[in-house]
């Protein structure tokens, strides 16, 4: 274990074979609550005003049929 603090990495074995690995810690590791990183990482909700006006102004009523011969 003093190896392993100090850095050093080991593979673990069963009949030669490969089984897993020990290796040391990378660095300190910092908890991060639920909360904070919600807090943190949440979008904004959408404007809805918004995307109605927009739909509004760029949509019509108008259906065309693609099909139908002028």
């Amino acid at each position: 274990m003093d190896a392993l603090e100090a850095g050093e990495s080991y593979a673990v074995t069963r009949d030669g074979r490969v089984i897993g690995h020990l290796v040391p810690e990378q660095g300190p590791r910092t908890f991060v609550s639920r909360s904070l990183f919600a807090d943190l990482f949440s979008a904004p909700g959408p404007d809805l005003e918004l995307f109605r006006r927009h739909t509004r102004d760029h949509l019509s009523d108008d259906v065309i049929d693609p099909y139908e011969r002028s």
